[in-house]
């Protein structure tokens, strides 16, 4: 991995896996040298091509030194040594090696990393670790080596980063199937030391765990592992010991035992070296001694370890036995005589083989043609249906009826008793619990044996002892019907029951074998045959040929016995790994590519780890069958002390009450006694904790340094998006929904710094989609190489899967770079969790509802076992690199960038991130596939955020069209959104609902007239001007398979496709829900080829222009992804997107005529032929309007008349708005505050100045809080309106002194203003304004920002009219002469009242639209 050649890693020690991990670095481009005393190993590391290194001092030192090493002493040397692996066996070698006058620590600089190999306590390295950190503190900063160091190379001593970084690294072989005695290493210690000697442990090892904290993980998973082989040895012991008492051949248990659940990798490795006596007493002394380190640790601990203690106890004994030459002796000798047992004898007895006896009998077998089948429980309902897949008529019987109907459904004939079921049948299979109900379904009432034919044969694979089988043998040949029994044990679990893959072990006569041969071979993937008859009786001898009946009966025992130690063996490690403070789940790892494993642990531990005690197989079966084992133990005067208290446990358990759950709840029992979870899921965190302890984010914003990079570097972003939802933080940005190459050559042309290609490949299938981002990238690199001086990153958003597709046609990358952090989407990653935010809680990302998508579903989130998982092993978690978040805040962009730089080519790196700043970019040239979040794409090219995009900004809050809204996506979180979205918005909004059951479920005429339906029913809401929801049924419906329940998310989304296709009338916005959804109606539905990201229309949710070749060009596409957003957001966007109630407010309406140099005109109305008139007039004309009702008029017309008044405004298409006129009582106008008006008139004219004021700010406080308008007057007109009239004598004009007290005090918006305008009539001398009052009434209400309304605009000239508007008048009062077209038009007789009707409005509107040309708002909407 090293890309200078010039890393150097330095060995102090060797042996045969350093010698491993040295060739490994060789070959990953380091430089290596040691310092060993042997010379053989020395010898071999030399061959190797590593160098020898004089002393301690010099392996830990590069190849240069400082040009002054003359001056000063050897610990001025510059370290080159990018790692020192330190090998120690003791701990009194810590001093020499490390602190000693020569030690390593001398030739160590700033920094340093120490990688230690050891078999020591975590104690003493966690001890080491603390000196290590304080000896270069120890030379203080005013040695004059220090002194040196601090001015030349800026290594301060007293900064912890000039301290040396430890990791303790375990170094094991790996002996799973996949491994093969590879190196493995488990490495522990801080998060920097990890992040450091992560590239390092990589490429020495085939599999790395690493553990992040304190240092010593290593030797505590050491001491888990220790514990496990410790047991296994002596269960396997036992085992062996029982099967030489019980007359079965040891060789012949071996070969079963190795394929079934009892196999242990102790079992299958060790037993044999045992047997042929290779293995000496004196060999299991160190394993007494590393037992006892745990059982030491354990009671320090106060931790029970029971079977451990009995293991150690038993392995005391046997290493006990004899001293000098007697050591010696092999230990198939001394057990024997232990356990009274000739274990030596026995293995060296003559042998067969049982797999070749079983493939000759299933070779003559003959053909069965009606099984019965008692006992469908969990194993037997899964062996009786793959007997009906392999074409078996089978008759099944089970006491629990519901069974009994499950085997109907999956074809089965069911029988209502033992009795029923053993009619005519060839074969009866019996699988019940235990002996009692065997004896029960085959002799009690309406038992199986009398209701079946002569010559039947009967299949027994119940757990039984080998005397039970041995009687009923006898019982059965005294029947007189020529029954034949086959003793068939069987192993593997439900899974393999119901595959046909099961391990059985079968013994009977060669007849009985005959007839059973071909049901016997159709579920077993191992079938083992022991030929010969009942009759040979239990007095074996070792030389025999055959064996009786009863044999297999023993071996199913002894499979029970090792299977049963091993679940409770596998409880005690993993509670005494949570002990020990591990990762429980990387434990379990661990140990399954360990001497540890064996095939109960590795099957029954993850229900452990999952908490999930579902009963695949029972903890009181364990109960029955390990009493079955020391009951025979005790016939058979074998003494079994591991069985026996693994027996207890389980006792304890079933005592506890689980007895019923799955077996795996054995550690229970542990947790229960020590207050431990075994359980490996991660906790949920508080957001504000976690954030709150990371530390203080880079202080410099990279925003300048990022546009300045990309102002110099011409790559162009090319964002792979697999839906609309990548989209998220972006703003001016393209988006392709196609690849041709002539479109990829046109986006490159215009040079841009991103764009994105939607590839819709999320509804397809990995093989699909992985040919879709070939053609993709083809189509990329062509236009790439077409245009001169471009090159571009690929950014792909998809499933991880489609990496190796991108790759395969862009070349090798430098490295795939993995950030998912999305803080609008609350995605946060640190220590390489993903966490996803619900509310103030971060949920790691496996344990939430994304994860279990029935498509995309995975299950880890821990980003290096995600990766794993995503490329199914592939890429191996231990391979992953990754920037932490301390890199980020402490190292800045150029830490970032040596880490990514430094990269092995091809590599996979996760990028920690919490907040946008901890974001990073690519550098220096390289070559970078980039998985990640939205975030990732705005910060890499330096997109600063702009605020939510409304319709205003868009330029069509005024348009009057219906939105419409469509919901797919059916993750929980979008399901409450649409609930919430119903609450608020309810009431102006309508909803279809389409039915996913008649979409995808039933037949093509209903799911085409549901189609129908929808789609006419959304074209007749929205032409109506209604916003529209149209949304699946929330019901979710999956199919068995992922490839089933993508073509049911296919069904569903052709259908909201084809839907939204037969929308003809044009939405004034479209919002769609769900990353498929949203990709799909706007490829397909929109026929949308390129879009614009205008921005976001919340924070996470993108908002889009579609281009002019789509069917709706330019109406707004708001992507509302699935998993963005709190309840209320949903209803958040569409209440900002939604037709307003009103286009505008009389504020806005005043301010732009104010801006815009014209008056709004306020046209007073009676009825609704008034409003209606007033509406078509401001709508021919373009014009904003007021509605005004006067108090005499609200009287009259009353709340109708204000509710039409209101409707006509809400409906209109341009700005109008509706207004209380001359309100001269608090009363009415209190009243009037809550009856939809926009704006009111306090009218305290008649008042005298200090009653006006505190009549008017009383209401206006009242109006401000309903965001009303409020007008009032100051001065008082003369005239009359509706019949009220002031006389000449009580008119007065308004003061500008008054004016400026009186705004002042009662903070109204408008003021109505007396400057000789009148109500009514004026004289027939015509109007008399005193345009000089009007002008410094203006200077005033600028200064307050106070708007001017003039009263009696009826009958002024167009002369005082624009006067008025020049002198900031903005709002003029028509009455009078609306009025009077009214009452002229009912003077001309008409036929009908709606001719009337007609007229009357008419007559009205010609005199409103006259006024609007007049007053200069016309076209001004």
């Amino acid at each position: 991995m090293a890309t200078d050649g010039d890393a150097v890693v330095g060995f102090v020690g060797l042996d045969d896996l350093s010698l491993d991990m040295a060739a490994s670095l060789l070959r990953a481009g380091y430089k290596v040298q040691a310092f060993e005393i042997d010379e053989t190993l020395v010898a071999k590391f030399l061959n190797l091509g590593g160098t020898r290194s004089a002393s301690l001092i010099e392996a830990g030192k590069g190849y240069t030194c400082t040009p002054w090493d003359d001056a000063y002493d050897n610990s001025l040397r510059i370290p080159e040594v990018a790692a020192l692996i330190v090998q120690i066996s003791h701990v009194d070698q810590i001093n020499d090696v490390f602190f000693g006058q020569q030690g390593v620590l001398k030739g160590l600089q700033k920094g340093a990393l120490i990688i230690l190999r050891s078999t020591i306590l975590p104690s003493y390295i966690q001890n080491l670790e603390r000196r290590l950190g304080g000896h270069l503190l120890s030379l203080g900063n005013n040695n004059p080596h220090a002194l040196v160091l601090k001015s030349v190379y800026s290594i301060d001593l007293t900064d912890e980063d000039s301290m040396a970084h430890l990791i303790e690294a375990y170094v094991s072989r790996g002996f799973s199937e996949v491994l093969k005695g590879r190196t493995m290493i488990t490495s522990s210690g801080r998060s920097e030391a990890n992040a450091k000697a992560q590239p390092i442990l990589s490429a020495m090892s085939e599999k790395l765990f690493t553990f992040e904290g304190e240092v010593g993980t290593g030797s505590k998973i050491k001491m888990v592992n220790e514990l496990l082989e410790g047991i296994h040895l002596v269960a396997a012991l036992e085992a062996i010991s029982l099967c030489t008492q019980a007359g079965i051949h040891p060789w012949i248990v071996y070969d079963i035992i190795s394929n079934a659940a009892g196999n242990s990798w102790i079992f299958k490795n060790h037993i044999p070296q045992f047997l042929r006596g290779d293995t000496k007493v004196h060999s299991y002394r160190t394993v007494v001694q590393n037992l006892g380190i745990v059982l030491d640790t354990a009671k320090s601990l106060i931790f029970p370890l029971p079977l451990l203690s009995v293991a150690h106890q038993q392995l005391i004994l046997g290493s006990s036995y004899g001293q000098g030459d007697d050591s010696d002796v092999s230990f198939v000798k001394v057990w024997g005589k232990l356990l009274g047992a000739n274990i030596q004898d026995a293995a060296s007895a003559e042998l067969y083989e049982p797999e070749q006896l079983a493939r000759q009998i299933v070779g003559k077998s003959v053909v069965v043609k009606r099984i019965g089948f008692i006992g469908l429980g969990a194993m037997g309902f899964g062996m009786a249906t793959h007997l009906l897949k392999s074409n078996f008529c089978v008759a099944g019987y089970d006491v629990y009826k519901p069974t009994l109907t499950r085997f109907a459904n999956a074809g089965g004939l069911i029988g209502n008793s033992p009795a029923e079921t053993s009619k005519d049948v060839d074969v009866l299979v019996v699988m019940v619990t235990n002996e009692t109900q065997a004896e029960s379904v085959l002799y009690g009432d309406l038992g199986a044996v009398a209701a079946l034919p002569s010559g039947a044969s009967i299949i027994l694979s119940s757990t039984v002892s080998p005397a039970f089988v041995s009687q009923l043998e006898r019982r059965l040949q005294g029947e007189g019907k020529g029954l034949k029994l086959v003793d068939a044990p069987v192993s593997g679990g439900v899974k393999r029951a119901s595959e046909g893959t099961l391990t059985i072990m079968a013994s009977g006569t060669d007849e009985a074998l005959t007839c059973t041969g071909a049901v016997l071979s159709a579920l077993s993937e191992k079938l083992y045959v022991i030929r010969g008859g009942c009759g040979a009786g239990r007095e074996l001898n070792y030389y025999s040929l055959f064996f009786s009946i009863i044999a297999f009966s023993g071996v199913k025992m002894i499979n029970q016995l090792l299977a049963g130690v091993h679940i409770a063996s596998g409880a005690e490690a993993m509670a005494f790994g949570a002990r020990l403070g591990l990762n429980t789940r990387m434990v379990f790892d661990f140990v399954k590519n360990s001497g540890g494993t064996s095939w109960m642990f590795e099957n029954r531990v993850p229900h452990m780890l999952d908490n999930d005690y579902t009963p695949y197989s029972a903890l009181d079966i364990f109960v029955k069958d390990l009493g079955i084992v020391c009951r025979e133990s005790s016939s058979l005067k074998v003494p079994l002390h591991i069985a026996t208290v693994a027996h207890q446990l389980f006792l304890a358990g079933s005592a506890a009450g689980w007895g019923r759950q799955d077996d795996a709840g054995v550690v229970k029992v542990y947790e229960t006694l020590t207050g431990v979870k075994v359980e490996g899921k991660l906790p949920v965190l508080k957001k504000e904790v976690v954030l709150q302890s990371l530390p203080p984010e880079w202080p410099l914003d990279p925003i300048d340094d990022i546009h300045r990079l990309n102002q110099s570097n011409s790559k162009t972003l090319v964002v792979l998006d697999d839906d609309p939802t990548g989209t998220q933080t972006v703003h001016d940005i393209e988006v392709l929904t196609e690849w041709s190459v002539e479109s990829l050559v046109e986006q490159f042309r215009k040079k841009p710094e991103c764009f994105f290609i939607l590839t819709n490949s999320r509804s397809l299938s990995s093989e699909k989609a992985s040919a879709l981002i070939k053609d993709i990238c083809g189509n990329l690199s062509i236009a790439a190489k077409s245009i001169e001086n471009i090159d571009y990153t690929v950014v792909l958003r998809g499933d991880s899967t489609l990496r190796d597709a991108a790759v395969s046609l862009l070349g090798e990358m430098d490295a795939w770079i993995i950030c998912p952090f999305f803080l609008q989407g609350g995605r946060y990653t640190v220590k390489d969790i993903h966490y996803v935010a619900d509310s103030d809680w971060l949920v790691p990302a496996g344990d939430t509802e994304f994860a279990r998508d029935a498509s995309f579903g995975y299950k880890s989130s821990n980003l290096r076992e995600w990766v794993e998982e995503k490329t199914r092993g592939r890429i191996p978690a231990s391979s992953v690199s990754s920037i932490s978040i301390n890199l980020l805040r402490k190292g800045g962009p150029d830490a970032v960038c040596d880490t990514l730089c430094n990269l092995q080519k091809g590599s996979t790196c996760i990028v920690n991130a919490a907040s946008d700043r901890d974001m990073a970019a690519e550098l220096r040239g390289k070559s970078f596939l980039c998985r990640t979040a939205a975030s990732f794409v705005s910060t890499r090219i330096g997109i600063i955020p702009k605020a939510p995009i409304l319709p205003k900004d868009l330029g069509i809050n005024k348009e009057r069209k219906g939105g419409l809204i469509v919901v797919g996506s059916y993750v929980p979180k979008t399901t409450k959104q649409v609930e919430e979205l119903k609450l608020q918005c309810g009431h102006f909004l309508k909803k279809l609902e389409v039915s996913v059951d008649k979409l995808a479920m039933k037949s093509l005429e209903e799911r085409e007239e549901e189609i129908n339906r929808v789609a006419e029913m959304a074209n007749l809401f929205i032409g109506a001007c209604k916003d529209t929801l149209i949304m699946t049924s929330r019901e979710l419906i999956t199919g068995k398979t992922a490839s089933e329940s993508l073509e049911i998310n296919f069904k569903v989304s052709s259908a909201l496709v084809e839907i939204v296709r037969r929308i003809s009338t044009r939405p004034r916005y479209i919002l769609a829900k769900g990353g498929i959804t949203s990709s799909d109606l706007a490829t397909k539905a929109l026929e949308a080829k390129c879009a614009k990201v205008v921005g976001q229309a919340l924070a996470g949710i993108p908002l889009w222009q579609l281009g002019p070749e789509s069917r709706h060009p330019g109406v707004p596409y708001i992507v509302f992804p699935g998993n963005v957003g709190d309840s209320k957001a949903l209803a958040d966007v569409v209440k900002s997107w939604a037709l307003p109630s009103r286009l505008s407010s009389t504020k806005e309406l005043l301010l732009n005529a104010e801006r815009g140099g014209y008056a709004v005109g306020a046209f007073n109305v009676y009825n609704m032929e008034g409003a209606e008139a007033v509406v078509a007039a401001a709508e021919e004309e373009n014009s904003p309007a007021i509605l005004q009702i006067h108090p005499s008029a609200l009287k009259q017309g009353g709340i109708p008349l204000v509710a039409c008044c209101v409707s006509a405004a809400e409906q209109a298409n341009v700005p109008i708005t509706v207004h209380f006129d001359h309100g001269t009582s608090k009363q009415e106008l209190v009243e009037a505050l809550d009856l939809g008006f926009d704006s009111l008139m306090v009218d305290g004219s008649h008042l005298s100045l200090k009653d006006n004021i505190a009549y008017t700010k009383y209401i206006s406080l009242l109006a401000h809080s309903k965001n009303m308008l409020v007008e009032a007057e100051l001065g008082r007109l003369s005239g009359t309106e509706d019949d009220l009239t002031v006389e000449d004598y009580e008119a007065r004009l308004t003061d500008v002194n008054q004016a400026e007290e009186f705004i002042d005090e009662t903070g109204i918006d408008a003021l109505a203003v007396c400057i000789g305008n009148v109500h009514g009539k004026y004289p027939a001398s015509g109007p008399n304004l005193r345009l000089d009052l009007l002008k410094d009434l203006h200077a005033l209400s600028s200064k307050k920002g106070v708007f001017l309304v003039l009263h009696g605009a009826s009958g002024l000239s167009e002369e005082l009219i624009k006067a008025s508007i020049q002198r900031g008048v903005t709002k003029f009062n028509v009455n009078t002469e609306v009025r009077k077209a009214y009452m002229n038009s009912l003077s001309n007789p008409k036929k009908d009242l709606v001719h009337v009707m007609a007229s009357a409005k008419e007559a009205m509107k010609a005199v409103v639209a006259e006024k609007m040309r007049l007053f200069g708002s016309s076209g001004k909407a």
